[in-house]
Order: C-alpha cells, then sequence, then structure tokens
C-alpha cells in the first residue's frame, strides 16, 4: 500500500524551512536531494538511532510499532490506547491530513505524555539563563535559534495529538543527551549495534544492559508546555506573508496533499538548498529545485543562472543584498563591501571586505587569474623553520559515550596524519595514527603519538581551520582532569601548550604556545584567491583550483612519483598519480580520484560479505567519522573493518598532502 501524502514531522519541518521544498520532497526519480547523500547527517542519524533505543530502557515495559504501513501503525497503536496505562514505542497518531509518529507516549488514565527523543546535547542552565531562549531578544520571548527544530517538531505533535485526542491531558515533552553526566561503565555504546534487517538499518541490544549502565541516567526529560505556548503566540513569517502557527500547519498540509508548489520566496536560506544538482547529477536527468526557483522568481534564463551570483560571493550580507535586489554579479560596486565602522585593530592581508571585493570584481571582469598578496605571504614565511610539518585530524563525538569516564559528545581523536618538508624541498609522509579498536578511548596514546611524531625538532607545524587547535586544547582538558595514570602526563600536557592557542568568547587571544600551529585557512583568506574557488576556502575548494592554475604542480604530481622509490615515500600509496586531466583538460578533482573501497572483490563475494554500507568511496570528514563510528558499533566482516581502516589511512594522507601541495603552489608563485 502506498504512502497517502500526508503532512509528517519531517515534512512540516522541511516546510517550514522553505514550504517549496514540500514541492520538490519524495521525488527520488526527478530532484535530487544531497541530504540523502550527506555522510555527516548519516553519521549523526545513526547516533540518533542508538539514543533513541536506549530511551525504552528509561521508559521500560512500553510496545513496539514496527510496521511502516500508516493504517497498521494507527490500529495497532489505537488498540494499545484502549488501556488506561500504557507506553507505545513509535505510536502512530492522525488527524486530517497530520500524521505523526510519536518515540514514546506514555498513557496514564487521561494524560498522555508525547517524549520525543532527540541526540541533541543538552546543558543544564544557570539559574538565570534558559538555553532554549533567546537571551538577546529584549522586546519578545523567543525561542533560541539553534532549539527551535527540535521544539517546532514537539509543537507539531502537540497540535496533532490535542486534535486527535480533544478530552485527553497532553504533555509534551523532549528527551535529550544530558552532557553535565558520566558514563559509569565501558562499552555502553557499542552494547546499541546498528545493524541492516532487509536493507533498513535499525538498533539491537548486543548482550544487556546492567544496572550500572543505567545508573547514571545520560538523558533528561524536559517538559516543554512553556516553550510551545511561545511557539503558538508567535506569527510564522514567508515573504510577505504571516500566519500562526496552527494556520501554516494546515497551509503545509494542503501545499503537500495536493502537490502544489508554493510561492517562491528568495532568501538567504536558499544558500544551504539540498534540492541542488551537481553537473554529473543534471547529465543523469536530475533536476535543480533550488535551479527552479531562483530561475523562475527573477525571469533568468540559463546563462543567467550559471553566470556568478550572490550566494556564490564569501559571507556576504545576503539578506540585505536580497532586499536591495542585488543578485547578480554585476550589481554590485565597491562600496558595497565597505564595513559601516571601520576596524579598530589592523590585520595583514586582505580584509573581509577587501577578499570579498577581490572576489567580485575578477567575476565582473571575467579575470580568471589567481589573487596573491606576494609581499604579505613572503612576510609569512620568513617566519617559518624548516623543517615544516602539515597536519590533520580525524575526529569523533557520539551522543552515547564509548568508555567510562567520559561525557555524552566527548571529543575523540583517533587518526592524525603527518607530512614533512625538508629544507632541500624533499616531502615525505613521515607519520600516522589510528586507533580502531572498539571501546577504547584514543586520545592519550593519540597525543603520545603525536608527541614523538613531531617533538624531535622546532620545526613549523601547520594546520587547516581551526579544528586541531580545539581538538588539542579539549585533550589538554582531559589530562587534566583524568584521575588515570599516564605516563609523562606533564610531557604531554607541556606539549599541547607549546603547539597550540586559546582565545575567550571575544576572539582575545589568552595564550599562544612558542610553537604555535599555523593555520593554512587563515593564511587562504589573507593572501590568496582563485576565482574557481567561488565562496568557500575549504582545502577541497582551494587545491582543485591551485592544481589547475599551477604549472609547476601539474608537471610534478602528473608523474607516478607518489609512493615511489625514487620519488616521495608514502605510507598507503604506491606509484600513485595526483594529477589527472579529464577530457577539457583539467586537473580533476584528487579527492574524487581516490580509491574506491573493496577494489578486487568481485560482485558476488561482495554479496557474501553482507556489507553494512553501501559507500564506494571515502572522501570527507563526515564519512571519516561515520566509518569511525561504525567501526565501533555495527555488525561487519573483518574484510569491512579492514577497507573501512585502509581508506580512512588513505583520505586522512590525502589531507596532508594537499596542504604540502598548497604550500608548494604559493611558493612557486611567489619565484
Amino acid at each position: 500500500m502506498s504512502k497517502p501524502r500526508s503532512l509528517t514531522k519531517s515534512r512540516f519541518k522541511l516546510g517550514l524551512e522553505c514550504p517549496v521544498k514540500l514541492f520538490y520532497t519524495r521525488k527520488k526519480e526527478e530532484y535530487k536531494d544531497q541530504k540523502q547523500e550527506d555522510s555527516f547527517l548519516e553519521a549523526l542519524a545513526e547516533g540518533g538511532f542508538q539514543v533513541g533505543e536506549l530511551a525504552k530502557y528509561k521508559y521500560p515495559g512500553g510496545v513496539d510499532i514496527e510496521t511502516l504501513d500508516y493504517d497498521e501503525a494507527l490500529q495497532q497503536t489505537n488498540k494499545e490506547l484502549e488501556k488506561d496505562q500504557v507506553i507505545i514505542y513509535e505510536a502512530a497518531v492522525q488527524h486530517g491530513d497530520l500524521f505523526i509518529r510519536v518515540d514514546v507516549l506514555k498513557k496514564t488514565n487521561n494524560f498522555i505524555e508525547l517524549i520525543e527523543v532527540k541526540a541533541k546535547s543538552y546543558d543544564q542552565p544557570d539559574l538565570e539563563k534558559d538555553p532554549l531562549i533567546d537571551q538577546r531578544s529584549k522586546k519578545v520571548t523567543k525561542i533560541a535559534g539553534k532549539w527551535a527544530p527540535y521544539l517546532n517538531d514537539i509543537a507539531f505533535q502537540y497540535y496533532v495529538a490535542s486534535q486527535a485526542f480533544p478530552t485527553a491531558n497532553i504533555i509534551p515533552k523532549l528527551l535529550l543527551v544530558d552532557k553535565s553526566k558520566l558514563a559509569v561503565t565501558d562499552g555502553l555504546n557499542q552494547k546499541f549495534k546498528i545493524i541492516k534487517d532487509n536493507g533498513r538499518k535499525k538498533v539491537i541490544l548486543n548482550g544487556q544492559l546492567s544496572p550500572e549502565d543505567l545508573e547514571n541516567d545520560l538523558l533528561i526529560e524536559i517538559n516543554v508546555q512553556e516553550y510551545i505556548d511561545i511557539i503558538y503566540a508567535t506569527q510564522i513569517k514567508y515573504g510577505e506573508d504571516s500566519k500562526s502557527f496552527a494556520e501554516q500547519i494546515q497551509y503545509l498540509a494542503d501545499l503537500y496533499k495536493q502537490d502544489q508548489r508554493a510561492p517562491i520566496n528568495i532568501s538567504a536560506a536558499c544558500k544551504y538548498c539540498e534540492f541542488k544538482t551537481k553537473p554529473c547529477d543534471e547529465a543523469a536527468g536530475y533536476k535543480s529545485g533550488f535551479k527552479e526557483c531562483w530561475t523562475q522568481a527573477q525571469g533568468w534564463t540559463e546563462e543567467d543562472f550559471a553566470a556568478p551570483h550572490l550566494l556564490d560571493i564569501w559571507k556576504p550580507n545576503t539578506k540585505k543584498f536580497i532586499e536591495e535586489g542585488k543578485l547578480k554579479i554585476d550589481d554590485f560596486c565597491e562600496d558595497d563591501f565597505k564595513p559601516k565602522k571601520p576596524s579598530t585593530t589592523i590585520k595583514p592581508g586582505l580584509s573581509q571586505a577587501a577578499r570579498q571585493w577581490t572576489q567580485v570584481k575578477k567575476a565582473q571582469m571575467g579575470d580568471l587569474s589567481p589573487y596573491i598578496d606576494h609581499d604579505g605571504l613572503r612576510i609569512e614565511m620568513s617566519s617559518w623553520k624548516f623543517p615544516y610539518h602539515f597536519i590533520d585530524f580525524e575526529t569523533s563525538m557520539v551522543a552515547i559515550p564509548f568508555t567510562k569516564g567520559m561525557r555524552p559528545y566527548e571529543q575523540i581523536a583517533f587518526q592524525f596524519s603527518h607530512h614533512k618538508v625538508n629544507q632541500d624541498g624533499s616531502v615525505e609522509h613521515a607519520n600516522e595514527f589510528i586507533f580502531e579498536e572498539p571501546g577504547k578511548f584514543p586520545n592519550f596514546e593519540f597525543i603520545k603519538a603525536l608527541k614523538t611524531a613531531l617533538a624531535a625538532d622546532k620545526g613549523t607545524i601547520f594546520r587547516y581551520s581551526a579544528h586541531e587547535n580545539t581538538v588539542l586544547n579539549k585533550i589538554l582538558e582531559q589530562l587534566r582532569n583524568t584521575q588515570e595514570k599516564i605516563e609523562g602526563k606533564q610531557e604531554l600536557i607541556d606539549f599541547i601548550l607549546s603547539i597550540t592557542q586559546l582565545k575567550d568568547d571575544r576572539q582575545t587571544l589568552i595564550r599562544a604556545g612558542e610553537r604555535n600551529m599555523v593555520d593554512m585557512l587563515e593564511l587562504v583568506k589573507q593572501y590568496y584567491y582563485h576565482p574557481e574557488m567561488k565562496g568557500s576556502n575549504s582545502i577541497k575548494f582551494v587545491l582543485p583550483a591551485l592544481l589547475n592554475s599551477s604549472d609547476y604542480l601539474k608537471a610534478k604530481y602528473s608523474k607516478p612519483i607518489y609512493g615511489s622509490a625514487s620519488g616521495i615515500p608514502s605510507l598507503n600509496f604506491t606509484n600513485e598519480t595526483w594529477v589527472q586531466f579529464d577530457a577539457s583538460g583539467r586537473v580533476q578533482d584528487p579527492y574524487k580520484n581516490l580509491p574506491d573501497l573493496y577494489e578486487g572483490y568481485s560482485n558476488e563475494e561482495l554479496d557474501e560479505l553482507e556489507l553494512f554500507s553501501d559507500e564506494t568511496q571515502l572522501n570527507n570528514g563526515g564519512a571519516a567519522m561515520t566509518a569511525y563510528a561504525r567501526m565501533q558499533f555495527a555488525e561487519m566482516s573483518d574484510i569491512e573493518r579492514q577497507e573501512l581502516k585502509k581508506a580512512l589511512l588513505q583520505y586522512c594522507e590525502l589531507d596532508t598532502l594537499a596542504m604540502v601541495m598548497i604550500y608548494e603552489g604559493w611558493k612557486d608563485l611567489l619565484k
């Protein structure tokens, strides 16, 4: 039986983001949905499965409504609700064209508790500041922006249940992950195994939960009635229109049922629309909802849309420019990017405004050449000391801790890669570390290995973005707080202090080590821009742009020198050629040329392995985080585990090689 076009929790959330999205969703053969392929979101979802299963042990003895069929689920739920007291997991409730599945429904006589389980961390508030309320709002009480999606979700369920059971007392609650709690046993996370059952992921309990496992409850229940009252009292605006919460629900339900496209309202949120296509998607026949919205709303041609526009600019004041009708690159002038108040601090390199105008001016002139601040970058380089060390970390943060003494969403550093550039220009993949053993806390072994890799000299250390600095400061905190006896603990603390910095909430520098790492992302922002980067400074955009513009890098890396006896030593590659050209002569993105998983295995062999994941390549940070988490809690074969480990090592190695390539490209440009 096909599912009716009812407005569910997920579709209501989508419609609140943008009503037009309801027209594009559930049309998998027509419109591309990038969120369906987002490995980072997939990792969050899998963590959510585990938290959902843990919640059942907070409300034991419930009836699980497992069927996906709407009618069957409603029949089973209604039968259970005939009882005076019952707990139902995934209870189905319908009112008209509205349909919800309640994570936990607890009925006690005429009281019905709706408990929405979220793998969202919650910090206990102080006496004055409620984290769910926007503290910046002075005139009216508003829901904090980061909490709005969760509270809107339970508010929608509250509305549906109130309509479906008008005589019952409905009590809305959120069940969240309490960051103040500590796990009191090892391996709690691993007891919630994720498996595939007829292609559908589900959680099973691996063994038994002991009383000690549940002794320090990691979940916290919050009655959210007061927040729902705020939501109900607030008008929802879309374009020039304004509706109450109840009116918005019915409006979205009607749109979805009738499969109608809402009036298009161009906004800053369009930048994050998931209904976009890549060139390969359009070649496969998929349509872009984002493209349809912008072309129809502005009367643009295909050529207009393909040209650079507002959302391509790095960090623009999108709302302001849309209100002013400035959408095309040619609409802008230099004054558009001048700050209202000049900065009182002078920083080297391009300011944000100057960088924005550099990008826009190049696009207006059709100038495809890179911008590089020769003098500024030379001054930076003059302070560096050989040998140069390029490092990259892979990390994870999970809701249910892997080991005793950890808090929910505690920082875990499970892998690093380290490339070295010597004074003679030679490059080597010098070190790597990976700790994938299930149920073990890796951070202290990680920092010991990193110290061994970097402490032998005083060479400059490079990172790309603040991530590595943040992770090391977290490990510093963990070292200081641990009761475990760590060999060389003070030396490890001193090492971290020597290569990191710490800033306060206002980004004022509190401390910086004598070997404080150089952030290559900041160097990109200040000294380098290539039009092919568009509005991104991500290494995934910087590297392909630089490779396509650098004859030096093309010549060097178009040969199979990487991982060869006479070339660049590598720990995971043999005779690799990183610069490969497509049919038009453009350098292909090296990340897309990483080896596929399970190369050499036939389809029959893969079928026998019953792989947990359908992914064929690991080429981004979200996929790395997902792979590590799965190696901790998923049921998988030794072969799948080995392939994931190999792919993790190759991906992380390419990250630090990419940093080396960027350095080499800059050095060549400065000649």
